[in-house]
C-alpha cells in the first residue's frame, strides 16, 4: 500500500502547489453559476416555472448539476497529468521500479478524485451563499457520489491518455467527450424534456447518475431512476474503468 498512498499524496502536492490550476479549475463552474445560473433563474421566473425542475427554483435546481459537472471535468483531466507525466519521463520510472504497476495507477487514479471531489466541495460550499434553499443534510451522500463519479472518470481519462502521446490530441478527444455528456446529463434542464431520442442517450451517460443522485440529496427533487440505480451504475463503471485503467498500464512499455 505504500505506493498506493505515495500516488495519492503526490496528487494531492501537485495540485495544491499549482495555483493556477487550482483558480482556473474553479472560476469555469462560478461562471456557470453566476451568469448561467442567475441569467436563467430570471427567465424562469414566472408562475407555475418551479413544476419543470420539480418544484424548485432553477438555481437550486441547476447546483448539483454544476457541481457534477465540476467533478467530472476534473477527474477527466487526469489523462492530461498521464500524458505530461509521460513526456517528462515520470512514467518510465515508475515502469522500471520494483514497485506494483496496479498499485501505481489506482493510487493515480484515486488522487485525482480525491482532490476532483475536493473542488466539488469549493464549489458546493460556495452555492450556499447563492441560494438557500439547498439541504445540508443531503452534503455527505453528494460527496459520495462525486468520489465514485471521479474514479470512474479519472479512470477512463487515464485509460485514453495510456495510448496518446500528444496533449493536444487528448484535449481534442476529451472536449469531444465532454460536452455531449455535460449537456445530456439533465445537469441544466431535465432529462423528460429531452427528445425521445436524447433520452435514450441520456441513459447510457454516467453522469446522468451522478447528478440524478445528488440533486435529490441536495433539493429533494424525485430522482429519475432510482437512488439504488444511481449507486449501483456509478460503482460498476467505477471499477470498470480503473480495471481498465489498470490493463493499460500493465501493458505499457518503456520506450
Amino acid at each position: 500500500m505504500m505506493v498506493f498512498s505515495t500516488m495519492i499524496y503526490r496528487e494531492m502536492k501537485r495540485f495544491m502547489h499549482s495555483k493556477a490550476r487550482v483558480i482556473g479549475s474553479l472560476v469555469n463552474p462560478i461562471i456557470w453559476l453566476v451568469l448561467f445560473g442567475k441569467g436563467w433563474s430570471g427567465a424562469f421566473n414566472f408562475p407555475g416555472a418551479s413544476m419543470i425542475f420539480g418544484g424548485v427554483d432553477y438555481m437550486t435546481y441547476l447546483v448539483p448539476g454544476i457541481v457534477a459537472m465540476t467533478v467530472f471535468n476534473m477527474s477527466f483531466i487526469q489523462g492530461i497529468t498521464i500524458i505530461w507525466d509521460k513526456q517528462f519521463g515520470f512514467i518510465k520510472e515508475i515502469l522500471v521500479a520494483p514497485a506494483s504497476r496496479e498499485e501505481a495507477i489506482l493510487g493515480r487514479i484515486t488522487g485525482g478524485a480525491i482532490t476532483a471531489m475536493i473542488q466539488g466541495v469549493i464549489i458546493l460550499a460556495l452555492s450556499f451563499f447563492i441560494t438557500s434553499s439547498l439541504k445540508l443534510s443531503g452534503v455527505i451522500p453528494t460527496l459520495g457520489l462525486s468520489f465514485i463519479v471521479g474514479l470512474a472518470v479519472a479512470g477512463m481519462g487515464v485509460a485514453i491518455a495510456m495510448r496518446m502521446g500528444s496533449m493536444e490530441g487528448f484535449q481534442m478527444i476529451m472536449t469531444m467527450i465532454m460536452l455531449p455528456m455535460t449537456f445530456l446529463s439533465g445537469a441544466f434542464y431535465p432529462v423528460k424534456t429531452m427528445p425521445n431520442w436524447m433520452q435514450w442517450l441520456a441513459k447510457v451517460n454516467p453522469l446522468t447518475y451522478a447528478v440524478d443522485g445528488s440533486r435529490y440529496y441536495l433539493s429533494g427533487i424525485a430522482p429519475t431512476f432510482s437512488l439504488t440505480t444511481d449507486w449501483i451504475v456509478l460503482s460498476g463503471l467505477a471499477v470498470i474503468f480503473m480495471g481498465i485503467a489498470v490493463i493499460e498500464f500493465r501493458k505499457a512499455t518503456i520506450d
